[in-house]
């Protein structure tokens, strides 16, 4: 009779997971995605929760936020959403069915009328996995990285002007892979998503932000719009939060309306280079909010 495995004691497997860590490259976001966290964590690191049981993002975006904490911790059991369709099927494909992902995505190249074919594929005639693959390669040679549809669901960012894009990176694809292992992926509104959390869970939010003129709104990821309305049943959702006793932190522009918003919770301004404005004299540094329901001594609620 085969002799069982020896069990692994916590120091071993901690070791192991140091050593792992060692051979294998850390995830980074494997889309740029407008509005995207990366150059704000050095930032953040001192405003998430010190502890906490499981990680919610029901905007998942860019997922620059989830990849640095499950950097942190790669057993992070996780729950990722976003109402981009398109953009879940990705991720999901990423997770479940990297190969044919990375055989597909090695197909497509930086060229212009190869861009526009692609672009004006009818994704329905598209397997799950040949969809993943066409929207990395968008997103990788798009104008600015950026995503946009029309009304009709339609991806209608022209071609950029990338010299040599990496369009297939292999290599933090197979990280991404790795980080997605223990999440739960989902299509879902925040409202349904968030009330899966309870007690000791960190929910990060991460909304299309409010915009700072009635000119500057760019909420085109999906068909659907994020106006005032949804602002306020997401402050909503962030007080149901604090009352179940979950932590949660949200993004969003520093402006009047949402201070007034998320009056009484702790709010602590943070600035970020954006270069979504179509004039090159309106971008730069913004100031934007980070609101907890949380302090930060010992992350205890407010």
């Amino acid at each position: 009779m085969a002799k069982p495995f020896p069990a692994v004691s916590a120091a071993t497997a901690r070791q192991r997971t140091e050593a792992s860590r060692a051979i294998y490259p850390l995830a980074s976001p494997i889309v740029k995605w407008a509005g995207g966290k990366t150059q704000l964590l050095k930032h953040y690191t001192r405003l998430f929760p010190a502890e906490f049981n499981r990680y919610f993002e029901p905007f998942l975006g860019g997922g620059a936020v989830f990849f640095h904490m499950v950097a942190k911790n790669p057993n992070l059991k996780a729950v990722l959403s976003d109402s981009n369709v398109e953009l879940i099927n990705c991720y999901n494909m990423v997770k479940n069915d990297l190969a044919t992902v990375i055989r597909h995505l090695k197909k497509h190249r930086n060229d212009k009328h190869h861009f526009y074919r692609v672009r004006a594929m009818d994704i329905s005639d598209l397997t799950p996995a040949e969809r993943a693959a066409r929207l990395i390669f968008l997103n990788k040679t798009c104008f600015n990285g950026l995503y946009r549809v029309n009304r009709k669901g339609q991806f209608n960012v022209p071609f950029g002007r990338y010299d040599n894009p990496k369009i297939c990176d292999e290599i933090n694809l197979r990280a991404a892979e790795r980080a997605l292992c223990n999440a739960k992926i989902i299509t879902a509104n925040f409202e349904a998503v968030v009330a899966q959390a309870r007690k000791g869970d960190f929910v990060y939010l991460d909304p299309p932000y409010q915009p700072l003129s009635t000119t500057s709104s760019f909420t085109g990821y999906t068909r659907n719009s994020f106006g005032s309305d949804d602002q306020v049943r997401l402050v909503e959702v962030f007080q149901k939060l604090t009352d179940k006793g979950c932590y949660a932190m949200l993004s969003n522009s520093d402006t009047p309306y949402i201070r007034e918003l998320y009056d009484g919770f702790l709010i602590e301004t943070v600035y970020a280079n954006r270069a979504i404005n179509s004039k090159a004299d309106k971008r730069g540094r913004v100031a934007e909010v980070a609101i907890l329901n949380y302090s930060l001594s010992g992350s205890e609620d407010i």
